[in-house]
């Protein structure tokens, strides 16, 4: 397989792969198109009653920007579509995690997923308990966003967030937190039956329905573009959708995503000229743009081992895009490096990349953040404008 080609996390969460000692746990599979899919492969033996019992406590860091970030949950209803994945269970329902510039000491903290969410990662990647790893520590994991705060006042960019392949939308928190210190709105918004659980308004949390089905992936970008754009409606049409959505600059929206989530975040810029900058993070593009498709600026930012320079995907992509755009290479990262995963894997004691996850959490806010500074706020930041000394990982291409 040409690891150029490879999508991203298939896993929910590869703290499982990773509870066997085994590493990144990545199994290759081809599709019937012959397109090569990443998985992660959960081969452990049943745990013994000798195995002892690790202690899991996650935390993730801090945001850096001068505001507190806000958090609400809101669920969302399409009614002029049926689900893609399961037609039978009616009409699009989505969990949108909106995160937001809140004033500092307000609020109660917001718990990390459910226990519903957690207990389907959990049972999904056949955890044992001696991981440490239980949905109550999976759903306690430190987020320092809170609950109910009080809001900045003023309005501010709003960046959608969409998360990699059967990944839950918190694996992206850390990021989301991040960007709403420094002054965004943030709505992180999960793919319902597309991995191993988001909690609907009804209180059930259903499971996945198109994990492990390759024959799937290449339609997830353009399903995920419908529902960001019926997002970003419901969001900027009035007040009803969010009790704070008078925050939202209706004319300032980006979109990142990781892995799928990063061609969904081009997919979705194809679609809606409302979406004014995109982000791929280490994500191969299904399909990759046509030239004329996207003439707003995007961002590639990833792994050289992933998306090398004169790679077909990428490199078709980066010849398409029209606008002001930056590709980025981070040395020693991994796929995960850009999510919350490789940080929270280092947590429960396993492996992680030559990149230290806590640096990979933080040159993604950096130039992330940059990003959407530059192309929706409109101030100039001297980090993309070439290699930097205080971030020697990060290589500017071609």
């Amino acid at each position: 397989m040409k690891r150029n080609h490879r999508i991203g996390a298939v896993a929910v969460l590869a703290l499982a792969a990773l509870v066997t000692g085994t590493g990144a746990g990545f199994a290759a599979t081809t599709t019937p198109s012959a397109t090569p899919v990443a998985t992660h492969a959960f081969d452990a033996a049943p745990a013994t009653a000798t195995a002892p019992t690790r202690s899991f406590q996650g935390a993730l860091p801090a945001p850096t920007g001068p505001y507190a970030a806000g958090e609400d949950v809101i669920h969302l209803t399409d009614a002029s579509r049926l689900d893609p994945w399961v037609p039978s269970s009616g009409p699009r329902q989505l969990a949108v995690t909106m995160v937001y510039p809140a004033v500092p000491g307000t609020g109660t903290p917001a718990p990390y997923m459910t226990l519903a969410e957690a207990a389907g990662i959990v049972q999904r990647q056949n955890l044992p308990a001696s991981s440490g790893v239980t949905p109550q520590t999976l759903s306690s994991v430190t987020t320092h966003a809170f609950d109910g705060a009080r809001p900045q006042r003023g309005k501010y960019p709003l960046v959608v967030l969409s998360p990699a392949y059967e990944d839950p939308r918190i694996t992206l928190t850390s990021l989301a937190t991040d960007l709403a210190s420094h002054g965004y709105v943030v709505a992180l918004v999960g793919d319902t039956y597309g991995d191993s659980g988001e909690t609907l308004a009804n209180g059930q949390t259903p499971p996945c329905a198109i994990c492990g089905d390759p024959a799937r992936i290449d339609s997830i970008p353009a399903s995920r573009a419908l529902d960001v754009s019926f997002v970003i409606d419901q969001l900027t049409h009035g007040n009803t959708a969010w009790r704070l959505a008078h925050l939202i600059d209706k004319h300032e929206i980006g979109m990142a995503g990781h892995s799928i989530g990063g061609a969904a975040a081009a997919a979705t810029m194809i679609a809606d000229p409302r979406v004014r900058a995109g982000v791929n993070m280490d994500g191969t593009f299904h399909p990759a743009p046509m030239p004329g498709q996207i003439n707003r600026p995007f961002l590639m930012l990833g792994t050289a081992d992933n998306h090398p320079v004169g790679g077909d995907n990428w490199g078709q992509a980066w010849a398409a895009l029209g606008g002001y755009k930056k590709w980025l290479t981070v040395a020693g990262a991994d796929h995960f490096s850009f999510s919350d995963l490789d940080l929270l894997h280092e947590q429960a004691g396993f492996p992680t990349p030559p990149l230290s996850p806590e640096r990979g959490v933080e040159i993604t806010r950096e130039y992330v953040t940059a990003f959407f500074d530059q192309t929706l706020k409109g101030i100039h930041r001297p980090l993309l404008d070439g290699p930097s000394p205080n971030n020697p990982e990060v290589l500017f291409q071609p």
